[in-house]
C-alpha cells in the first residue's frame, strides 16, 4: 500500500530544489527544469511517492512556463494535429474546448463577455480558467465575511467547482467538484477614479497568466442587485488578522518566509508594469491551498506609467513621496512593503498608537519612521531600512528585494531540511528549528527601543501639499 505523502516535507524539498540553483550555470528554465528534478530524484529521504508528486509539480510548472515565455520544443497533438508546447496537455486543446462553448453562456454585458472570452483564448493551463459562473452554481451566498472600503465580500460554496484537469481521452474538461469560494461586490468609487470593470479586468488579466497571484476563477452578478462579483479561491486569513492570533508563536523561519511570499507577489504585479495603491496587511492574504501569501486588492492597481496623484489607502504604509503630492510608484510599493516587514516582526500595525492625520504625515514626510525591534536579524533590518528610505532612488526594486530575502530564508530551510533528513522525532525538530532561530537572532540583531518611532534623514518637500490637506478639512 503507497505510504501517505507528506506535503510539508515536498514543499520544503521543492524550496530547496529552487534555492540550489545557481543561475550563472543553469541559465535559462530548460536546464534549471532539469536540475530541480535531478535534487528531487537524489534525494534519499523523500520516498518514491514524494518523488513523484514533487517532479509532477515542476513539470506543471515548467509547461506554464513554456506557454507563457513561448520557449521549448513543440510536439504535434494527437488530438488537434497543432504544434503545441505543454507536455501534461495541449494548451490549444483546451482553448478550442473553450471556445467550442461560447455560445452556450453570456453574461449580458458584452464587455464583460469579450473579456472572458480573451482570458480564455490566452488560457495557459487548465487549472486556471477564467469564466462566467451563473450565480445559482453558488450555495452558502448568505455567509457575510466582511465590507471594506468599497466593496461586500462574502465566502460560498461552487457546486461544480473550477476546471481542474484535461483528460486527452475524453477531450474535455474535468472539474474540481464542490469548493469554498469568496466572492466580491464590485461598485463604482468615485473617490479613487476607478470602477468595477477596470478591477475585474486587473484581476482576471493577472490571475489568467501568473501562478504566483491570488487565483481568480472569473465573475458572477449578484440577482438581488443587479452588481457584478469577482470570484476567487478561499483565502482563510489576512496578514492582520493572522499576526494578531499568532505573532507570539511565529519563528523568524516563518516570518521570513511570509515576507519572501509578498514580496515575490509584488514582483508579479510589477513584471505586469501595474502598480498597488493600497498596500497594508488587510491586503496580504493566506491560500490553505498553495500554503503561500498573496497581495490582494488589484482593483487599486494602475499601469505604473499612468499618473495617478489620488492620495488614498492606510496612512502608515504611505510612503512620504506619495503624501507629500507626487505619484504612486513601484517605488512607493517597496515603502509599502517596508512596513509590512516591521509589521510582521513586531506583531502590530506600524504607528498603532497614533492617530492618522496631518501630524502623522508630517512626520512621517519628515523622516519618521517605527523603531527597529529588539531580536530583529540584522539582515532582515538592513533590507527593511533600505525599502523605506526617504529616497526612492535608494530603494530596491521588487525583484532585488525577493532575491535577497530568498536567499536568507535558504538558510532557514536548509536548517530545517536537515533536521527532518536527520530523522529526528517531531520534539528535537521543533527544539532544533528553535534553538537555531536563537542563534541566528543572537548573532546578528538591533537593540533598539521598544515599539515607538525614530527619524530617517529629514525631508523639506511636502509642507506645501500638507498644509493645503490640513485647510481643506
Amino acid at each position: 500500500m503507497p505510504s501517505a505523502i507528506r506535503e510539508e516535507i515536498v514543499r520544503v524539498a521543492l524550496n530547496k530544489s529552487s534555492a540550489l540553483i545557481d543561475y550563472k550555470v543553469y541559465n535559462d528554465i530548460p536546464k534549471q527544469t532539469e536540475f530541480r528534478k535531478q535534487i528531487i530524484l537524489d534525494d534519499k529521504f523523500l520516498t518514491s511517492e514524494e518523488k513523484t508528486e514533487a517532479i509532477g509539480i515542476i513539470n506543471k510548472s515548467y509547461d506554464h512556463d513554456k506557454i507563457l515565455y513561448n520557449f521549448g520544443r513543440k510536439r504535434i497533438c494527437e488530438n488537434c494535429n497543432q504544434e503545441c508546447l505543454a507536455i501534461l496537455y495541449c494548451e490549444f486543446c483546451v482553448r478550442n474546448c473553450l471556445k467550442s462553448n461560447f455560445s452556450n453562456w453570456s453574461s449580458g454585458n458584452d464587455d464583460i463577455d469579450n473579456l472572458i472570452q480573451k482570458c480564455q483564448m490566452e488560457t495557459i493551463d487548465p487549472e486556471r480558467i477564467i469564466e462566467w459562473i451563473p450565480y445559482d452554481q453558488f450555495q452558502n451566498v448568505n455567509n457575510y465575511l466582511l465590507k471594506n472600503d468599497s466593496s461586500d465580500i462574502y465566502t460560498a460554496v461552487w457546486i461544480d467547482g473550477c476546471y481542474n484537469e484535461w483528460d486527452p481521452n475524453e477531450k474535455r474538461l474535468k472539474r474540481f467538484g464542490r469548493q469554498k469560494v469568496i466572492l466580491k461586490s464590485l461598485e463604482n468609487d468615485e473617490n479613487i477614479n476607478r470602477n468595477w470593470f477596470e478591477e475585474a479586468k486587473s484581476h482576471l488579466t493577472l490571475s489568467n497568466e501568473w501562478q504566483s497571484s491570488v487565483q481568480y476563477y472569473g465573475l458572477t452578478q449578484d440577482p438581488s442587485n443587479g452588481n457584478y462579483m469577482l470570484v476567487m479561491n478561499s483565502m482563510d486569513v489576512s496578514l492582520r488578522e493572522f499576526l494578531q492570533q499568532n505573532h507570539n508563536q511565529l519563528s523568524w523561519k516563518e516570518k521570513f518566509q511570509i515576507v519572501v511570499d509578498m514580496t515575490y507577489s509584488l514582483y508579479i504585479i510589477h513584471e505586469e508594469n501595474a502598480i498597488h495603491r493600497d498596500l497594508h496587511s488587510g491586503n496580504i492574504l493566506h491560500s490553505p491551498r498553495s500554503n503561500k501569501w498573496y497581495i490582494n486588492e488589484l482593483g487599486l492597481s494602475g499601469p505604473a506609467d499612468v499618473s495617478s496623484k489620488s492620495i488614498y489607502g492606510n496612512l502608515p504604509y504611505i510612503a512620504p513621496e506619495v503624501i507629500a503630492g507626487k505619484q504612486v510608484t513601484k517605488a512607493s510599493n517597496i515603502y509599502g512593503i517596508a512596513m509590512l516587514m516591521w509589521e510582521i516582526s513586531s506583531g502590530q500595525p506600524p504607528f498603532t498608537n497614533r492617530e492618522h492625520d496631518y501630524n502623522l504625515a508630517n512626520d512621517i514626510v519628515n523622516g519618521m519612521r517605527p523603531n527597529i525591534i529588539p531580536g530583529t536579524p540584522l539582515e532582515y533590518k538592513s533590507l527593511m531600512k533600505q525599502s523605506w528610505d526617504a529616497d526612492p532612488l535608494k530603494r530596491p526594486d521588487a525583484y532585488t528585494l525577493w532575491k535577497k530575502l530568498y536567499e536568507i530564508n535558504l538558510y532557514y530551510l536548509n536548517e530545517l531540511y536537515e533536521a527532518i533528513q536527520s530523522e529526528e522525532t517531531n520534539d528535537d525538530v521543533n527544539k532544533k528549528s528553535a534553538n537555531y532561530t536563537d542563534a541566528f537572532r543572537n548573532k546578528s540583531y538591533d537593540n533598539s527601543d521598544n515599539i515607538g518611532f525614530n527619524k530617517t534623514n529629514n525631508q523639506d518637500e511636502g509642507n506645501l501639499f500638507l498644509d493645503e490637506l490640513l485647510s481643506s478639512k
